[in-house]
């Protein structure tokens, strides 16, 4: 066994800001570092000078952080060092472990199962209200009440905290979404088991109320070290809090311009306060990048400067170590089509001048936009792995979609166009003509049939006369294709999924309004994150980093897109064809910006979902005829008396109002606006046409309710 290095030693092998962090392993400390700036090396080097200079006792320090790879990575790296005594987990780890050694003491017998996933019992919670729930609204169900009981909401405090968040978890209202989060709880106790998010709850309500469990949970661990502080949600924090208790030796690191999970609750407020909390805390900048070349850090300190933290000061300003490479490029493409076969040739020849393919990344803001780049890198041989999502024809949806195509393509209709067609039988997987409002797995999945339907409409632009079976065996190509040895191919991912890793050379693509920012992100903090998403893409690019955006979505389609927003500040290395809205070309002036929706009634910008989707800002009163609202309001109670479930299941009220004041003239006109999907376009459509007519709301809802009851009594 090798002999442990001494204190100096391990001091000597560090920078200066490095040396701050770890010569002081006493008190509190708040260390904010940047990308590539080496924080584990700093921490473990600090649990390391504090074991060997005897401050600490290795048994009695708990390091923290947020993946089991980070925490074994820690737990090595402290070996290396001569301390492999020191406790490094994952907060869920540490906290299961406390749960099951004092739950006989705190509670009697042994502790509850933890279930391994929530959706079944989401499932089950969503069928005893009669709600109608897809696999897929199942998992957005299941990541709300993670986040929920996270933020430590209860059923009743969930709403009004749900609304001021602007959550829409598949297009549930709060109200709705809370008698989710109740029945859930009630299946949970019936069988008798737990969920992550209660190992955490259950762990800090124990060392709440027993201050004598409180008391040997501080006494074995007197030092701690947290990692990804920026990362921490409110019911880790307040763990956090009780392991503690009223002492001091706390080291937190983080950094708030890589806070890209604020879905699941994770807030930044916890590393920028840290000082405030903790008086007299000591704090130190990680600054010195040691990944990247300065060129790449050139641009991402720009990109991340132009929000309105990096203007405040409130982000670190990176300082690249490393030496010089070449500058990083953004390419504008036609359409998707392109930018994919364009990256795919861009990586073909970096593979050729030897850059092996593990060490290069395309990254995406989204699952669904792998799937032209997969088949692109299939057309040029490139191997290549997904990573953080499934390949686009095993994802589940894509699976169904091709199923019903295929059955379709036994009695191919003609006489409708090809693209017109696999839209009709992807509606029956979920499809429709508008994307939905809400993000997450809904989004996704629509995301996905999305990227089919327009892979139709590419293969009849190719080929001319092709139908259904002959698409169907084109996909069956495609997939066949893709499912070469991929071992050490080119990395595919998400900009979410690529946290923590790096790479040789780096592709960002679909670097474009819309995706990046994407659409669904409403006001200045959710904008921002997009902006930090952005920043994690591109400082994963050790050397080589190219940026990509396609101005339309299919060949041939409208140019309507434009480069992301969050380039405008780097035109000065990127060149001026990265400003989303270039300078004017007569008299020096700037082009107008592309203006937002705007209310109806006073010309105020719309800035919610909800306000876009009446065309009216919430200031103003209702336009809709109130006679008319109220017939909707009827019909709706009668169908959802008849069906025996909650009236918003119908149509929510944000939907009702669109409906009355839009006064669909027909089904098309119906089908555009958000709320009305394939399903309930079918089901309801012509009811609502009709009472829009002046027909009477309870007879309209009879005829329905007959009408349904016919179909399913011709059923087989």
């Amino acid at each position: 066994m090798s002999t442990p290095p001494s204190p100096d030693e391990v001091l000597a092998a560090l920078d200066p800001e490095q040396r701050l962090v770890a010569a002081s392993p006493l008190g509190p400390m708040c260390v904010l570092a940047g990308a590539g700036t080496g924080k584990t090396r700093a921490i473990t080097h600090r649990i390391a000078y504090g074991v060997l200079s005897g401050a600490y006792q290795p048994g009695r320090v708990l390091a923290v952080t947020f993946t089991a790879r980070a925490a074994g990575e820690m737990r090595t790296r402290l070996r290396e060092l001569g301390v492999p005594g020191v406790q490094a987990r994952t907060f869920h780890s540490a906290a299961l472990r406390q749960l099951h050694y004092f739950w006989p003491q705190a509670i009697g017998g042994a502790a509850p199962e933890v279930l391994k996933h929530k959706a079944p019992a989401v499932a089950e919670a969503g069928s005893r209200l009669r709600l109608q729930l897809d696999r897929t609204t199942i998992r957005d169900l299941a990541a709300e009440v993670e986040w929920a009981k996270v933020s430590m909401l209860t059923p009743e405090t969930y709403p009004a905290a749900a609304r001021r968040a602007g959550r829409d978890p598949a297009g549930l209202d709060a109200t709705a979404m809370a008698r989710v989060l109740e029945t859930y709880e009630e299946v949970k106790a019936e069988r008798h088991v737990i969920d992550f998010e209660d190992v955490l709850l259950m762990t800090a309500g124990i060392l709440a109320e027993r201050d004598d469990i409180a008391r040997t949970v501080r006494s074995q661990y007197r030092h701690f070290v947290v990692d990804e502080y920026q990362d921490v949600n409110a019911v880790q924090q307040h763990l956090l809090d009780l392991w503690l208790g009223d002492r001091s030796d706390l080291c937190v690191v983080g950094d708030a311009a890589q806070t890209i999970y604020s879905f699941t609750g994770a807030s930044p407020r916890h590393l920028l306060e840290f000082p405030n909390r903790h008086p007299g805390a000591e704090t130190v900048e990680l600054v010195r990048n040691y990944r990247s070349t300065p060129q790449v850090i050139s641009l991402a300190n720009l990109v991340v400067r132009g929000g309105p933290q990096g203007r405040q000061g409130r982000t670190i300003e990176l300082r690249a170590q490393g030496a010089p490479g070449p500058e990083p490029r953004l390419t504008a493409y036609p359409d998707d089509q392109a930018e994919a076969v364009g990256v795919a040739g861009q990586v073909a020849a970096l593979v050729g001048q030897g850059v092996p393919a593990s060490e290069i990344a395309i990254l995406f803001r989204t699952n669904a936009q792998s799937q032209g780049f997969e088949s692109a890198l299939a057309d040029v041989e490139i191997p290549y792995l997904v990573r953080g999502g499934e390949r686009f024809f095993q994802r589940q949806e894509v699976r169904q979609a091709v199923l019903l195509l295929r059955g379709a393509a036994r009695s191919d209709d003609a006489t409708k166009p090809l693209g017109d067609l696999v839209r009709d039988v992807l509606g029956g997987a979920g499809w429709g003509p508008t994307p939905p409002s809400s993000g997450g797995a809904t989004r996704e999945k629509w995301e996905s049939l999305q990227a089919l339907a327009s892979l139709a409409d590419e293969f009849a632009a190719a080929v001319p006369d092709a139908r259904l079976p002959d698409l169907v065996v084109e996909l069956d190509r495609r997939a066949s294709e893709q499912h070469a040895p991929t071992v050490q191919g080119v990395t595919l991912a998400s900009l979410h999924a690529a946290k923590g890793l790096e790479w040789d050379a780096v592709f960002l693509v679909g670097c474009s309004d819309g995706l990046l920012p994407i659409s669904m992100a409403e006001g200045i903090e959710a904008i921002e994150e997009e902006r930090r998403l952005m920043y994690v893409g591109l400082t994963r690019a050790r050397r080589e980093l190219r940026l990509s955006w396609a101005a339309a979505r299919n060949p041939g389609g409208r140019a309507s897109r434009r480069p992301s927003r969050f380039l405008d500040n780097a035109a000065s290395v990127l060149g001026e064809g990265a400003r989303s809205q270039p300078k004017s070309r007569s008299r020096g002036r700037a082009a107008r910006p592309a203006r937002p929706a705007f209310c109806r009634t006073c010309g105020t910008g719309l800035d919610t979902a909800a306000e876009r989707k009446v065309g009216r800002c919430s200031a103003c009163p209702p336009t809709y005829d109130e006679a008319t609202f109220e017939a909707l309001r009827s019909w709706r109670l009668a169908v959802a008396t008849d069906a025996k479930v909650p009236a918003y299941v119908v149509f929510t009220d944000a939907t009702l109002t669109a409906i009355a004041e839009r006064r669909p003239a027909g089904l098309g006109d119906l089908a555009t606006i958000s709320g009305v999907g394939t399903r309930k376009l079918e089901r309801y459509g012509a009811s609502v046409l009709a009472v829009l007519d002046g027909s009477d709301p309870a007879e309209i809802a009879e005829k329905g309710s007959a009408a349904t009851e016919l179909r399913n009594s011709d059923a087989p």
